[in-house]
């Protein structure tokens, strides 16, 4: 596509010329009709409008040639000697100059406003291919469905191959276009090197890193959440200068996509999740409700026979050892019932409610972001306890991210911000340097 336009581009360029050349020549022949009736001193005015009409249909440079052209002309056939470019009468002279000044100055205002409405076009353009990716993803609410859409559209607009790739956590390839697309060890290098640095690399961006791609991250507000990949069949680079911008606004889009989507599945991992966690509280409710009577009555007839002096006494010995260990294993049981989940978690004016979710300060309610609950609310489950940047990482993100650090590192920097009095002297999430975190009691 990109293509196309620049042969477009030069296709109306010498157009533009071919336009001014012949509204010259036709002012020309209009001035030797007009001339030997009325005089040469009408005639320059005739070669105005062809100067405009170049500057309005053509742009600059063409209504630049038909400034100098119509100045030569004049120069030419009106005034004497004729048919020569030398000019014996100073008003002639004051003529011809008057005539290129105004021609020259008219073709640049007009050209001028002529640029600032292609301006405004190509704004307007941009905007509504900018739109219309959105629209197109908003359709998808995946993380294949989002890259699939990204990358047919980049590789429309740039008329070039696209892959894209994402951190789980090696880098993997989800989409190329077209199918069948190979990255090389240096390609794949490059793509990493982009994620850990947030800066695009390769093909007309960075001499130094010889390979065919050009790669750009797709960031949200602070990670890089995949890789677009862009190269061209003929070697050329993918997106230079003057479509980067555009290119930056497109990612923007897929970031976004991409971000909705995470989010999504993480709200309906939290909807499953608080699904479960009533089931499980019901069942227990339930089964402390059923059973703690009968054995309460077993044990009362145990002591009962055992006053009396009836039965066989290792019998209701063993009945009523049997007895107090399903007890115990009930209360056990219902500890994690409701009940003994709603008592929050109180350190240091901060009150973490795992049965609400919900955490507080000073008695105020601080928002946390579904990763930062995650985090804090294992913390809170093991007081006291070092829990390991691992253990972490595969609590909130999965057992894929246990290596991603930086995501733990972020996501603590954040509670610490909204829980802490002082977050650069940190007294509730304490860190243990190379091994994790804990939380204070």
């Amino acid at each position: 596509m990109r293509m196309k336009q620049m042969l477009a581009k030069s296709d109306n360029g010498l157009r533009g010329y071919a336009l001014a050349a012949m509204l010259v020549a036709i002012s020309t022949v209009a001035g030797l009709v007009v001339a030997p009736r009325w005089g040469s001193s009408a005639v320059d005015l005739i070669f105005l409008p062809a100067v405009l009409a170049t500057a309005i249909f053509a742009g600059r440079g063409p209504a630049i040639l038909a400034a100098i052209a119509s100045a030569l002309s004049y120069n030419y056939f009106f005034t004497a000697p004729y048919h020569t470019f030398i000019i014996h009468n100073p008003e002639d002279v004051v003529t011809v100059i008057i005539l290129f000044l105004v021609a020259m100055v008219t073709s640049q205002l007009v050209a001028s406003v002529r640029t600032q409405a292609q301006l405004a076009e190509a704004h307007a353009a941009r905007n509504a291919t900018i739109a219309g990716l959105a629209r197109a993803l908003l359709s998808s609410t995946s993380e294949q469905g989002i890259a699939e859409i990204g990358a047919r559209t980049l590789a429309r607009l740039f008329d070039c191959n696209v892959v894209v790739l994402v951190p789980r956590p090696e880098l993997e390839m989800i989409v190329a276009e077209p199918p069948g697309l190979v990255l090389t060890p240096s390609d794949l290098a490059v793509a990493a090197l982009v994620v850990a640095s947030g800066e695009p690399a390769g093909r007309g961006i960075d001499r130094a890193v010889p390979i065919e791609w050009q790669f750009h991250p797709v960031r949200t507000i602070s990670l890089t959440v995949a890789v677009v990949g862009l190269a061209r069949d003929d070697g050329a680079p993918a997106a230079t200068a003057e479509w980067l911008s555009l290119l930056g606004n497109l990612l923007d889009q897929i970031a976004l996509a991409l971000e909705r989507s995470r989010l999504e599945v993480e709200a309906r991992d939290f909807v499953s999740l608080r699904e479960r966690d009533h089931t499980r509280s019901t069942l227990l409710s339930s089964i402390g409700k059923d059973l703690e009577p009968p054995l309460s009555a077993i044990g009362s007839a145990v002591d009962s026979l055992r006053r009396s002096g009836k039965g066989d006494k290792e019998t209701l010995a063993a009945i009523g050892a049997e007895t107090a260990r399903l007890q115990r294993y009930l209360a056990n049981l219902l500890d994690l019932t409701p009940e003994a989940d709603q008592r929050p978690i109180e350190v240091g004016g901060v009150a973490i409610d795992l049965f609400r979710r919900s955490v507080s300060r000073n008695g105020e309610d601080v928002h946390l972001t579904p990763k930062e609950y995650a985090i804090l609310a294992e913390l809170a489950k093991h007081p006291g306890r070092v829990l390991t940047h691992a253990h972490l990482l595969r609590t909130a993100w999965g057992p894929a991210q246990e290596k991603q650090t930086e995501y733990l590192r972020v996501a603590v920097r954040s509670l610490r911000h909204k829980l802490e009095a002082n977050p650069a002297r940190p007294r509730l999430i304490l860190n243990e340097p190379a091994i994790g975190y804990r939380l204070k009691v």
